[in-house]
């Protein structure tokens, strides 16, 4: 009696406080609406990474910074943005807390009423407002290879260390079952920027389809492949989870939960490029050779993560060969850190 007496007072001195706010909307009103501010926060964090990026590739360009600058330029606006993000949402999730809190001490007292006890537990889906779609800013980077059938690492054509990926996309995640938030659905689109750094002073020269990598006449200091993708993943993700339960909404929690996921994705190739660097008559000259080299316009393949909490070890593997045929079956293999950001 204690309790709901102290709970009592608290909701009536809230309305003493701020009875203008009282009267004008509630307190799920109010929720509704940050809930919406958090979907703005990551388009707007969206669009300033996006403006960022292009303006990263202008200044490539223009050769006011090289290609590499540009892609460790564009790594850390992804990490900034993703940071932006993880701090604006937090201050409205704390919001959204308080306004939960003050909504379950006026629900409290009038459930004991009306009621006389609390809700039955086996019926929590059925309250007036819980979500069961999320929205996550993805971002990933890591070591890439690529390997023909039986060939391994340690006789690949390209520089272990050197080959890189990046990967920044929005995901969705939806709970599968109604009542359970064990398996969850994760879909999205991702742009992949997959790097390849060939061994021995070689680059990709393309000649009748065929498309092989040769030695250059100069000495090389650096050398590198890259192509860029518009992919949509899905992923099935499993992992327990933490309910966060008020008398009114219900959400789920992974933070600090172990996570598996596996699945693929599908996509298209926007286009690749060659980066030369070297010395010539003692003046340093770069190449950006632009061209199909003969590669599949048509991506897929497998991808998976392990992990905890919003990191995992994350893999993918193209299952469509680079090169069109009649070039060997080369294929794309990524091993890195992926981030999912809400």
């Amino acid at each position: 009696m204690k309790k709901v007496t102290f709970l009592m007072l608290f909701t009536f001195c809230s309305f003493i406080i701020n009875p203008a706010i009282a009267q004008e909307q509630s307190h799920r009103e109010k929720i509704e609406q940050l809930e919406k501010q958090k979907e703005q926060i990551i388009t707007e964090e969206k669009e300033a990474l996006k403006k960022e990026v292009e303006a990263i590739n202008r200044r490539a360009e223009a050769k006011e910074i090289d290609w590499e600058e540009a892609e460790r330029l564009k790594s850390e606006a992804a990490k900034k943005h993703a940071l932006n993000i993880q701090n604006r949402v937090a201050i409205i999730d704390n919001q959204i807390a308080l306004l939960t809190r003050e909504e379950e001490n006026e629900e409290w007292s009038w459930d004991d009423e009306e009621e006389g006890g609390s809700e039955d537990d086996d019926h929590w889906y059925n309250k007036s407002h819980y979500s069961r779609t999320s929205t996550y800013l993805v971002v990933a980077a890591g070591f890439n290879n690529a390997l023909t059938e039986g060939q391994s690492i340690n006789d690949s054509d390209f520089k272990v260390g050197g080959s890189r990926f990046f990967e920044i996309g929005i995901a969705w995640k939806t709970r599968v079952f109604e009542h359970s938030n064990f398996a969850r659905l994760l879909y999205g689109f991702s742009f992949q920027f997959n790097g390849l750094k060939p061994t021995d002073n070689r680059y990709f020269v393309e000649e009748d389809g065929q498309t092989q990598l040769v030695e250059y006449p100069l000495e090389l200091d650096k050398s590198k492949f890259r192509m860029d993708n518009l992919v949509f993943p899905v992923h099935f993700e499993f992992g327990p989870s933490k309910k966060v339960e008020t008398p009114r909404s219900v959400w789920f929690s992974t933070h600090n939960k172990f996570k598996i996921g596996l699945g693929g994705y599908a996509g298209v190739n926007l286009g690749e490029r060659q980066k030369l660097k070297f010395e010539e008559n003692g003046e340093d000259v770069k190449q950006k050779l632009k061209g199909d080299y003969n590669t599949n316009d048509f991506i897929y393949g497998l991808s998976g993560y392990v992990g905890f909490g919003g990191t995992a070890l994350y893999v993918k593997y193209d299952l469509n060969p680079i090169f069109k045929d009649p070039n060997p079956e080369l294929h794309n293999i990524s091993v890195g850190i992926r981030f999912d950001a809400i």
